[in-house]
């Protein structure tokens, strides 16, 4: 891999990846740092050959049918299931056309024993244009490296976030309201005794926003019973989890109030011209990568990071991000993608560029998402795969060990290092799959 650019913040702000380039290469030389490190995984890979464009023509010969899909993930699959810890999980957003073959691929890939729900995401909320129905949904397949180390999702006894997640989900359109960022500053660490003033700081505001008494008393009642929190409230409210009779909380497997709508306004905040489409709301990927990263009444994120081998605009980032800020927590994000169509340079590292550091490339701020939020202020950093036969006696000086956490002292080390790591990663994409 080769180090191009260091953005974003300072001083002690985390440091994040992207790599630019194939995945299937990127994966192998994530293996060489973080093999059984990763504790999430996200990917929305292309389910045809109009979402793979020029990339099909060079990588899978312009000919995407289903095989081709399936042989595609199977090697990244395999890659991804070494990356995982124990405990780790990854969700795989697919269509429904697709949904029952991948996930007969993912059962081969982790063990039909390790799968553990397919989600369906209502992802409009007018329907889109099937020809029998308004097709509005989608799945998120979820599986497990291994359910003897999985603790479930949402796995806290603690009642306590509940309360914040209420501030923060239950509102909806009403998320970046300034009286709204006051409470989420004023009470930060999901304290449970600060609920009843939470609350009577929040009746003027609910009021302000015509929600009936009625309903904010049922909301209120069911916070305080635990019974179960909220996602959204907009014309009524959607059930995201439940306590079971262990106390336990549960997520409920149909997630909704989270539109592609929300995602094209989102790129439309950060960029003068969004020509990406339909990506995943921030808000949807706050859901599924907080319901794994937070365990045993406290925040388990500390070491937690969250790779996404299809990153596309980069919303996975942009979630991670939202997230720490939220609960103080400090999950790392790697992301991958090519550079077909230019997207990781025009649209990938512009959009965290700018979110990271409240500035585009060339210093200018005029870009609506500065008007309602803060930049994250954290770094990036951009690597670049690059290829290099194994046969060239180059190969000791250009493959950087820093890059990979080593530094040694002799040469007879890098080239041991090199000759046990890199022999796979050097070979040409397509040559053993």
């Amino acid at each position: 891999m080769n180090n191009s650019l260091l953005t974003g913040g300072g001083g002690e702000a985390l440091t994040h990846k992207l790599i630019i380039g194939d995945n299937y290469p990127a994966l192998l030389n994530l293996l060489i740092s973080y093999r059984k490190k990763i504790k999430v995984i996200y990917i929305d890979p292309p389910y045809g050959k109009d979402d793979m464009g020029e990339f099909a023509k060079t990588n899978y010969d312009n000919a995407i049918s289903r095989d081709n899909l399936l042989s595609m993930l199977y090697s990244r699959l395999c890659l991804a299931r070494e990356l995982l810890k124990d405990d780790g999980v990854i969700f795989c957003s697919i269509d429904d056309r697709n949904q029952a073959y991948v996930k007969c691929l993912f059962d081969e890939v982790f063990g039909e024993g390790n799968f553990v729900s397919s989600f369906v995401w209502q992802k409009k909320s007018g329907g889109g244009q099937a020809k029998f129905f308004y097709e509005g949904h989608e799945y998120v397949l979820i599986y497990t490296k291994n359910k003897n180390h999985f603790e479930g999702l949402f796995k806290s006894k603690d009642k306590s976030h509940v309360v914040t997640d209420f501030l923060r989900k239950v509102h909806g359109k009403y998320t970046n309201n300034p009286k709204l960022k006051e409470l989420y500053k004023k009470y930060p660490n999901n304290l449970i005794e600060h609920r009843n003033l939470m609350f009577e700081e929040m009746d003027i505001f609910l009021k302000e926003n015509m929600i009936t008494l009625q309903k904010y008393n049922e909301i209120k009642e069911n916070i305080n019973n635990g019974t179960y929190f909220l996602k959204k409230f907009n014309d009524n409210f959607n059930l995201v989890c439940k306590y079971n009779d262990d106390n336990q909380i549960l997520m409920y497997s149909i997630l909704s109030g989270d539109w592609t709508s929300d995602g094209n306004n989102e790129n439309e905040d950060i960029f003068v011209n969004n020509n990406f489409r339909d990506p995943k709301p921030v808000n949807f990927m706050k859901t599924l990568i907080q319901s794994v990263t937070i365990n045993n009444n406290r925040l388990n994120c500390e070491q937690d990071i969250i790779l996404d081998f299809f990153a596309g605009s980069g919303t996975t980032a942009h979630a991670v991000m939202e997230l720490n800020r939220e609960d103080g927590g400090k999950r790392q994000f790697i992301l991958i993608t090519n550079n077909e169509k230019n997207i990781a340079i025009d649209v990938t590292s512009k959009r965290l560029k700018r979110i990271m550091s409240g500035e585009c490339y060339d210093g200018s701020k005029d870009f609506r998402w500065l008007e309602k939020n803060e930049p994250y202020g954290d770094n990036l950093e951009v690597l670049e795969i690059e290829k290099i036969a194994d046969s060239n006696k180059k190969i000791f000086d250009e493959i950087d060990e820093k890059l990979y956490g080593k530094d040694f002292e002799h040469l007879h080390e890098k080239i041991e290092w090199v000759c046990e790591n890199f022999e796979l990663t050097c070979k040409k994409l397509g040559d053993d799959e």
